[in-house]
């Protein structure tokens, strides 16, 4: 009995706390707020995703320590999807006046690709938010939104497509040197080489999170 119930301890101590969740979300409330910006679009609604994701996170049932943190980026993105509904909106997004004030908080190297990414329609910026920047499959952005893997093809395609044609665009801008040039000719490149400071390596299977949630 004695070590049936020290198994117990051990095993329990393995899974994370709502304060390892609220030591994460304060730690790396930056880059999870940017997260949020970027999927909502806007000010308000990135706050309000931040908040939700915090709850929800803290409500997670028997998910590993060394998971938390992926976990928590995941609250994140469904909240973001539950507040903006993205496949109900094809078109191209209308920039939030609260947007305008947040972009000019973030480092100047970051403003450029920040704002084509907000200028994508909402399925359009889920999709490469999910699957450039955070690194979810294919198969795992149509299950989380509730589409077609085609539907994520196609859109990511789109999105793509249109941050190269803004990012070629600033080729000719002054004080850019030619490495910044060879940066900019892929689109998922520029994106990744200014935001990824912010979005941390993914540091478990999200395929097996999304098959034991």
């Amino acid at each position: 009995m004695e070590r049936v119930n020290i198994t117990e301890v051990i095993s329990s101590g393995a899974y994370a706390t709502a304060a390892d969740f609220e030591q994460i979300f304060t730690r790396e409330m930056s880059a999870l707020y940017l997260l949020s910006f970027l999927l909502t679009g806007g000010r308000e609604k990135a706050e309000e995703c931040f908040v939700n994701g915090i709850g929800e996170s803290a409500k997670a049932n028997r998910v590993f320590k060394e998971w938390a943190r992926s976990w928590a980026r995941r609250t994140i993105i469904q909240s973001a999807i539950r507040l903006i509904a993205p496949l109900q909106h094809s078109d191209r997004a209308m920039r939030s006046p609260s947007a305008v004030g947040t972009m000019d908080k973030l480092p100047i190297v970051s403003q450029a690709e920040v704002s084509a990414i907000l200028d994508l329609s909402p399925l359009e910026r889920f999709v490469f938010v999910m699957s450039a920047l955070e690194r979810y499959s294919d198969h795992e952005c149509s299950i989380l939104l509730g589409c077609a893997r085609r539907d994520v093809i196609d859109a990511r395609a789109r999105a793509l497509q249109h941050l190269g044609q803004l990012m070629g665009s600033q080729k000719s801008e002054p004080g850019i040197g030619p490495e910044d040039l060879a940066v900019r000719n892929n689109a998922m490149q520029v994106i990744e080489w200014t935001i990824a400071r912010y979005f941390p390596v993914r540091s478990w299977s999200r395929a097996n999170a999304l098959s034991s949630a």
